[in-house]
């Protein structure tokens, strides 16, 4: 073999190791014999934006809950679905960092196993972890029920083609008004559940949730995360908040720690207070310039979330009335360069800007950066 074919060999050597360097950063090696581990060939996508986690693919195909759609069914309020799926990923963060673990739907919690739980405890469902009806209608007498509904997210470790369970996560979703009907078909009367009450509820079903979890086969010792949230209104113009989060690592939650999380509507309604009054004023500026610049908005809206204190997420929704693309482009440039100067900084933002049938334009920018970005969608 002559010098330069050697030279060509060793070049060709090298590059494929550091290929299956690279690939090595798929996943975790750590395993635990007592955990459920999958023989199926996996494989994982790209991260979400929003969390960094990894998801998922099982034999080319993605694992879905094996409770899926339970957790909607169960909520009055559908902006608390999204609100719990995606504050849950948030959270379970501090516990299963994204640079060793991977998301998979949860898959521990069944259909079944989800309705029996959120219904009351009686003779006909033994399992259910809302407390046995009192035989009153009266709504400051009779025994509410505190769990309106919950969600299970799992997390893994990847080696090579085979996942281990790292992890689980539940949202435990409490409700702060328990809205019920006499009768069937009847009219929809409300009992007013406080803020202590969903706490104390929701901490005694959690430590029974994981009892439940541990006796489940594949589930072992691994770290459970569980979480409280307080569900919204039926007609609140925003999700709920969690307030509550602690972790199991053997048969009990060892500590549980404040969450302190709150969300909002601009401009405010009904003479409400601002949760943070600078970032209302700065909004409302936003808001004026929008409108000044174009006379056929039909509002101009933003939904705020806050966590310790600091904004943590801004969605602007503006209706429109345009007539024609090159009215959609000028609007949405100018909304960009707008929020560039007026909209707080250091959160994410995204601004939705939309007609009564279709979304014309999304403007939009991440935490860290300076700018946002355009992106103005074209109907052919």
């Amino acid at each position: 073999m002559n010098e330069r074919m050697k030279r060509l060999w060793v070049i060709a050597a090298l590059a494929a190791l550091l290929v299956l360097g690279g690939c090595g950063k798929l996943g975790s090696t750590a395993t635990n014999s007592t955990t459920s581990t999958s023989s199926k060939k996996v494989q994982t996508t790209g991260n979400f934006n929003a969390t960094g986690y990894n998801s998922v693919v099982t034999e080319g195909h993605y694992k879905t809950s094996a409770a899926r759609g339970v957790a909607a069914d169960y909520v009055n309020n559908t902006l608390d679905v999204k609100g719990m799926e995606t504050g849950l990923l948030q959270l379970s963060q501090s516990v299963f960092s994204p640079d060793k673990y991977s998301f998979q739907e949860g898959q521990y919690l069944t259909k079944a196993n989800v309705q029996d739980w959120l219904g009351r405890q009686s003779k006909s469902n033994p399992d259910g972890l809302n407390p046995a009806s009192n035989g009153s209608t009266d709504p400051d007498k009779r025994t509410p029920e505190y769990l309106g509904t919950m969600l299970e997210q799992d997390f893994v470790t990847v080696s090579g083609s085979k996942s281990t369970l790292g992890g689980i996560s539940i949202a435990l979703g409490m409700n702060a008004i328990d809205y019920y009907q006499k009768q069937q078909y009847g009219a929809t009367f409300q009992t007013k559940i406080s803020a202590s009450d969903q706490e104390t509820q929701g901490k005694k079903i959690a430590q029974e949730v994981v009892n439940r979890l541990r006796a489940k086969t594949g589930v072992g010792n691994v770290p459970i995360f569980v979480t409280l949230y307080s569900l919204a209104e039926k007609d609140s113009l925003v999700s709920g908040s969690f307030f509550a989060k602690g972790t199991a690592t053997g048969k009990t939650i060892d500590k549980w720690d404040k969450v302190d999380q709150q969300s909002g509507v601009l401009p405010t309604v009904n003479g409400a207070k601002a949760i943070n009054s600078s970032d209302a004023t700065a909004f409302s500026n936003f808001q004026t310039q929008v409108q000044n610049f174009f006379p056929n908005l039909a509002g101009v809206t933003a939904t705020v979330h806050y966590t310790d204190g600091s904004l943590s997420e801004m969605t602007v929704n503006i209706q429109t009335q345009f007539y024609s693309q090159t009215e959609i482009m000028s609007f949405t440039n100018y909304v960009a360069s707008v929020a560039n100067k007026l909209l707080p900084s250091g959160a994410p933002i995204q601004i939705i800007v939309a007609s009564v049938n279709t979304t014309q334009a999304i403007v939009s920018r991440s935490a860290s950066a300076k700018e946002f970005t355009v992106n103005i969608l074209q109907n052919y």
